[in-house]
């Protein structure tokens, strides 16, 4: 045990100096997200209550952990094409230490932007500051579980031509189906139940409601959180076998 913590260890090391070799990435993973919180809060807030701080701070934290899921797929797209992971390969690593090394390299970045983010959105608006703001934060790492197993499992598959594309549809998920930017009122019933059973308006409705307050435990906190755990739990599993079966074949 003690000699597979301490290559996950080394694993997550490397990746930390790597993912800091690039800090361009790194401007635009927390950059851009963001300058849309400072921006959509100041143009859109006095229009619709939807983009009130209260329900765009926690929005954009899960919304910048979809772009997560690109950066970290496009990381081990990266090292696959590498030599790296080749000569590592023929090492006593497993492929779950693997994987917990980019998942121990990964979550400081993700606490990182929720921080920030709800820095801002308290700047703006003082009432969101809270106990209700931690839980957030707390609850924004378990959401980002999904993202990075999601990352390492698109990661695996595709080759650092194509994650890109294959990446921006979890974008494109997170943006359209979380019901972040958009009253769900008018929705068809088909609509809201595909909502529902995703993962990512359950991830939003979580850090959103964390933030201001859960009437209902089951609907509010125990039936999102198992969904979102679950989607976690299987792209995580996927990842580890995925990521084994590329070992084995190189």
């Amino acid at each position: 045990m003690s000699k597979s913590i301490r290559r996950i260890t080394i694993l997550a090391g490397r990746n930390v100096k790597e993912i800091l070799r690039d800090p361009l990435s790194l401007i635009f993973l927390i950059g851009m997200p963001l300058g849309m919180e400072i921006l959509f809060y100041f143009i859109f807030h006095n229009m619709t209550s939807q983009f009130d701080m209260k329900y765009l701070a926690p929005g954009i934290v899960v919304f910048a952990q979809a772009f997560l899921t690109l950066f970290t797929g496009l990381l081990i797209a990266v090292d696959r094409g590498s030599a790296f992971l080749t000569r590592l390969y023929v090492s006593r690593a497993k492929p779950f230490e693997f994987i917990a090394g980019y998942f121990l390299a990964l979550l400081p970045i993700t606490l990182c932007q929720s921080v920030l983010f709800f820095a801002v959105g308290c700047i703006i608006d003082s009432s969101i500051f809270g106990i209700g703001m931690l839980y957030s934060i707390l609850l924004s790492v378990v959401t980002s579980l999904l993202f990075i197993s999601l990352g390492i499992l698109l990661g695996s598959l595709c080759n650092e031509k194509s994650i890109g594309g294959v990446a921006s549809v979890i974008i494109a998920g997170q943006s359209m189906l979380s019901g972040m930017w958009f009253p769900q009122e008018g929705l068809s019933g088909g609509m809201v139940t595909l909502m529902k059973v995703l993962p990512f308006k359950n991830a939003t409705d979580l850090v959103q409601g964390a933030l201001n307050g859960i009437s209902d435990m089951k609907t509010g906190l125990i039936i999102p959180l198992l969904i979102v755990l679950g989607y976690a739990v299987v792209s995580f599993i996927a990842a580890v076998l995925v990521f084994g079966r590329k070992m084995k074949s190189n």
